[in-house]
């Protein structure tokens, strides 16, 4: 809102710095501070009026080291996230994008999915909360919606480098160097370590016969489908112990931002030979307050925790970060750089598939590890869980510098 009222006032009446809110990196680090602010100052009332309503996270007894002093402590934290987030966006960003109105859409529609889970488990006495099969169906609907509306939708577009032989005919008939052809609607994506970067999820079914182009967009579907449901539920699991999946999240989300930023501005993707998406920078503006509420929360939530973000944060966190990896086009990265999450989910797959394995072929079940999800298989080899968060914040940095790194190994 602020965005478009500054902008009026710098057309109609030339108000003294007004431009500045033309600026992306100015609504960043308004929003980021704004966040940061909202967050820490309001948290605290948050968490306050949580306790009020006896909002307490019961503990399951796994004979973890510290476990039973965690009960009582306030859950559904996530609202603070969510909060934090949305209010710098809804006053900093352009609400006309399409990307920030999916991230929008996506953050109430994960938000309401997990403050389900939450009310269930804490006010219906159900500690399964949710029933697994509703939450699977939410994030299959967030992805038909996402993932349609990034298919049809006519502003999500990219622009394709024109080859440098074809530059110079160009050039040569117009007067003129043209870089880019113009805004196409496409399904390529970026990969890496292939030649270009790119691939196009219509070659998935095109190789069977070029006239299935047509129906392209229901693959392309049926995989933001998947990586939302995968990425949320990632995040749902690594949210264990007192600021795992809030500082790791933040290190992701910032990595992302820094691919909107440059995806989205046609110098730098054109210097770095990276897929150009239109409009797509307007999402930095959303990734800075996201990051600034992230950073924000971790004020309460690193240990000895004040609250836990709950499934209200966690599968909120999940389904944005999927987002906006999809929007970028960046979402074959999320292997490397989503890498807690994925051994996260890893170790629990693993553990099932194989204690089911075993104990219908011995009789008796059998572990990989000492307990799943991975971090508290550390937990009971004795390491404290600050020592086990901040070494997963030092992987979670590492992924990151070597997500930024492929784009440039082909």
């Amino acid at each position: 809102m602020l965005y478009y009222l500054f902008k009026y006032l710098e057309e109609s009446h030339q108000f003294p710095g007004a431009s500045l809110f033309g600026f992306i990196t100015f609504r960043a680090a308004v929003a980021i501070i704004l966040s940061l602010m909202i967050s820490t100052i309001f948290g605290k009332r948050i968490i306050r009026f949580l306790q009020k309503q006896q909002v307490g996270e019961t503990i399951r007894d796994l004979g973890l080291e510290g476990q039973k002093e965690k009960a009582g402590t306030p859950t559904m934290g996530g609202l603070i996230i969510i909060l934090s987030t949305l209010i710098p966006v809804v006053l900093l960003a352009k609400l006309d994008n399409i990307y920030i109105i999916l991230l929008l859409i996506t953050t109430l529609w994960m938000g309401v999915i997990g403050f389900i889970d939450d009310y269930i488990k804490k006010f219906k006495n159900d500690k399964e909360g949710l029933k697994g099969r509703f939450k699977v169906l939410g994030q299959i609907g967030l992805g038909i919606i996402v993932g349609t509306t990034l298919y049809f939708h006519d502003d999500v577009t990219i622009k394709e480098k024109i080859p440098a032989n074809m530059q110079v005919e160009i050039a040569a008939s117009q007067q003129s160097t043209i870089q880019f052809y113009p805004e196409t609607k496409s399904t390529k994506t970026t990969i890496p370590f292939v030649k270009s970067n790119e691939f196009n999820y219509a070659d998935l079914i095109t190789w069977i016969h070029p006239g299935l182009e047509k129906h392209a967009w229901i693959v392309f579907v049926l995989v933001v489908i998947f990586i939302i449901t995968a990425v949320s539920n990632g995040a749902n699991l690594t949210d264990g112990i007192d600021g795992l999946a809030a500082g790791t999240s933040a290190i992701i989300v910032l990595t992302l931002g820094i691919f909107a930023w440059v995806s989205g501005n046609i110098i730098f993707s054109d210097y770095l030979n990276i897929m150009y998406i239109p409009r797509v920078e307007e999402i930095t503006i959303y990734i800075a307050a996201f990051v600034g509420a992230l950073i924000g929360f971790l004020w309460y939530n690193t240990f000895p925790a004040q609250v836990f973000m709950g499934d209200t944060g966690s599968l909120t966190i999940g389904g944005i970060i999927a987002v906006i990896a999809i929007a970028v086009r960046k979402e074959w990265l999320i292997p490397v750089l989503c890498g807690i999450f994925l051994a996260e989910n890893l170790s629990v797959v693993l553990q099932v598939s194989y204690f089911k394995y075993t104990r219908k072929k011995y009789g008796e079940g059998r572990r990989i590890f000492k307990m799943s999800p991975l971090h508290h298989h550390y937990q009971k080899l004795g390491y404290h869980e600050s020592k086990i968060v901040t070494r997963f914040w030092i992987v979670g940095i590492l992924l990151a510098i070597l997500t930024i790194v492929t784009l440039k190994i082909r």
